[in-house]
């Protein structure tokens, strides 16, 4: 009995020696950005330049890493899987992604959680496959960079390596990666994300102006404060930008839903699942404006596999624009494509330069 004993508590000492080792390695090789840094230029290729009274047509779409299309689900958000069956999954929802990018036209499409060496999308090179694709610049940050998330348990992650890509036919000067505030305190920190601001400089003809476009996506799972810092962080980089003379566009999936929303369509049906924060108005400086489609879902909870009907899915509005004061907002559209590719639609902005 003493033996089997010693032999368990020897198994168990063991087993927490291993984790122990385990959290230090993760620690030792933590993804750690300095606040600014250089953008990576995976490709160039724009000849154009902005030019005020042109309409400018820009493209912000989550595509959940090509993985999470109408079919799936997600452990975060109360569901079961980690990725599709198959890579053969990933790489359907990556031509479609490609396909309806190709047909939108766009002059700038901002695109969030794109994957480049990943196992939850089967390690596909999805930066790579959209930048060849696209007649144009293609610039990438970094905002999830991992060897090995670990959860969760026995359906673990795995390494990743995801960020922001914007691709442009515009002419960009310089490009940044903005480091956000990390809303998580160790040892969760070192397995989550590193929230960033994709920034691009585009000269404006015939101006000593810039368009600054910037590419986001702000705080999901930490019960609020982290968005809420992030915003703010987020509003004082625009209005410096704005006070220099630039114009400035910022798009991407906020994480939280816009103001005069449908109160009835996109009301919480179970407030155990994520829970969007609320932006408003109220915090902006004057004449600056958010930029989305009050009417179409841009996004789904993962809970369940979409069932095709609005009525039994939990939807959101949190993907869209904020824009300067000389900015003009043409139009704005959520493109229902019914999450076929992704647990988030496209969202389609008109603007002009002032």
């Amino acid at each position: 009995m003493k033996k089997a004993v010693k032999i368990l508590c020897i198994l168990l000492g063991g087993i927490v020696a291993l984790a122990v080792l385990f959290i230090v390695f993760l620690t030792i090789f933590e993804y750690r950005p300095p606040k600014t840094e250089a953008a990576l230029f995976v490709q160039r290729g724009a000849v154009s330049k902005p030019a005020p009274g042109e309409t400018l047509v820009i493209v912000s779409w989550n595509i959940g890493y090509a993985a999470l299309d109408a079919d799936q689900d997600f452990f975060m958000d109360g569901g079961k899987r980690v990725r599709p069956e198959t890579d053969g999954r990933v790489k359907t929802n990556l031509a479609g992604i490609r396909d309806y990018i190709a047909a939108a036209g766009a002059d700038a499409v901002l695109i969030q959680e794109a994957d480049r060496r990943s196992r939850r999308s089967y390690y596909v090179d999805e930066v790579k496959a959209l930048a060849e694709s696209f007649n144009g610049t293609a610039v990438y940050a970094p905002n999830f960079r991992c060897i090995f998330v670990p959860f969760p348990v026995l359906r673990f992650i795995g390494p990743v390596d995801s960020g922001l890509l914007t691709m442009s036919r515009l002419v960009t000067g310089e490009a940044e990666r903005i480091g956000l505030t990390v809303p998580f305190k160790w040892p969760v920190r070192i397995a989550n994300l590193k929230r960033c601001l994709l920034v691009e400089r585009i000269a404006v003809e015939g101006t000593e102006a810039d368009l600054v476009l910037v590419n986001l996506h702000l705080e999901a799972y930490d019960g609020g404060g982290g968005r809420e810092t992030q915003s703010r962080e987020l509003r004082e980089f625009l209005y410096r930008e704005y006070r220099q003379g630039n114009y400035v566009i910022a798009g991407g999936d906020f994480n939280q839903n816009f103001p005069g929303i449908d109160e009835e369509l996109f009301a919480l049906k179970n407030t155990g699942y994520f829970k969007p924060g609320l932006l408003s108005e109220a915090d902006l400086e004057p004449h600056w404006r958010f930029a989305f489609d009050p009417q179409v879902p841009s996004s789904r909870l993962l809970n369940e596999p979409y069932s095709g009907d609005y009525a039994t899915t939990q939807l959101y509005v949190i993907d869209g624009f904020l824009v300067s004061p000389n900015v003009e907002i043409v139009n704005v559209k959520t493109d229902d494509i019914q999450f076929r590719y992704s647990d988030h639609n496209p969202v389609v902005l008109k603007a002009v330069l002032r």
